[in-house]
């Protein structure tokens, strides 16, 4: 397998995690790193061995010998970095959400078309052993036809008021929403016609943070199967884990049940409490990145070595982004949407 250079926009936390994969992958060297902050850029390139780091994204779209790209920057901040990128050749892995309008989705998959790129949105629960199965029994129709779906992504409140500084730019519905939308529709395999939410303020607004506290959203989905997704950033930071994800799937002939959060696989009681270790999304067993969220940026990988499409695409995204701003609306309207798709 020959090596192909890739970069990296954006040297925050989860940015250190596609580092850690390229890093790993022994078809891919790391050639760049640009995130605002020097400092970062610096540490983060010297801790996993890029060729360079810079500030500006614009000199990684720049460099002709540089193949692809993950833009791994704040939710709000994808648009007109992934645009110009696709614009000068590169191949994309966009984190979620791809934009956080529908427009802003269409440009970047306009551009990743006309360029003849790769673009991927990197929805890694589809990734996640449990959802993978979930998927599979459906498939196989083990549960007979799905019903009902529900769905809980929750954070406590650590994430929006000391883990994510532009918290008030994004939301609950952003930030672990649009995982709990794809993986909605992906294990009823289509997407919504209609959604209703509600989602309240006040307890993050008097903390400083002035977005809802919570979403919790209605998926109406042309079969007749119904979603219900939860999203906040309420839990208290007390938690055994930062995170909270639960999921059921009812079918005519059984059921799911998911808990990938409170499993207690791994029980750690130490000075600081209880915790529950990480088994399943980002372990690191003798030495090496392991789980579900490295295994996602690897397919990236590999369809770019390999000249394979990635299983998700950008129309997943945009998709996923229509729900998203459909759910936004009905929160504003108070009001039902309809989803308008072309």
């Amino acid at each position: 397998m020959s090596r192909r250079r890739f970069a990296l926009i954006g040297a925050g936390i989860f940015g250190e995690v596609h580092a850690k994969a390229y890093h790993a992958h022994p078809g891919v060297e790391l050639a760049a790193i640009c995130d605002i902050s020097a400092e970062r850029a610096r540490g983060m390139a010297a801790q996993y061995g890029a060729g360079r780091a810079c500030t500006d994204w614009r000199e990684v779209a720049a460099d002709p010998d540089i193949h692809a790209v993950s833009v791994v920057t704040p939710d709000f901040a994808h648009t007109e970095i992934a645009v110009g990128l696709a614009q000068a050749g590169k191949h994309l892995l966009v984190e979620k959400p791809l934009a956080m309008t529908v427009a802003d989705c269409e440009k970047i998959i306009r551009a990743a078309k006309e360029s003849g790129v790769k673009l991927m949105v990197d929805f890694h629960n589809r990734w996640s052993p449990p959802f993978a199965e979930a998927h599979q029994q459906i498939q196989s129709d083990e549960l007979g036809v799905p019903r009902f779906v529900y769905l809980r992504a929750s954070d406590t409140t650590f994430v929006p008021l000391t883990m994510l500084p532009w918290a008030a730019k994004s939301s609950s519905l952003w930030f672990l929403g649009s995982h709990a939308i794809d993986l909605a529709c992906w294990l009823l395999g289509e997407w919504p016609r209609r959604v209703y939410a509600v989602a309240p303020r006040g307890v993050l607004r008097e903390l400083g943070v002035d977005v809802p506290d919570f979403y919790q959203s209605v998926l109406e989905f042309p079969s007749g199967a119904v979603a219900s997704i939860e999203n906040s950033w309420l839990l208290p930071p007390s938690s055994p884990t930062i995170f909270d994800v639960k999921c059921e799937v009812i079918g005519a002939k059984g059921a799911i049940h998911i808990d990938t959060s409170s499993a207690r696989t791994l029980q750690i009681i130490g000075e600081k409490g209880l915790r529950y270790g990480d088994v399943i999304a980002a372990p690191v067993v003798h030495g090496e990145p392991k789980g579900f969220v490295i295994e996602s940026i690897r397919h990236f990988a590999d369809c770019v070595l390999e000249d394979k499409e990635p299983l998700v695409s950008g129309g997943d995204g945009l998709e996923v982004t229509r729900v998203a701003c459909g759910i936004e609306l009905s929160v504003q309207t108070g009001e039902p949407v309809l989803l308008e798709r072309a």
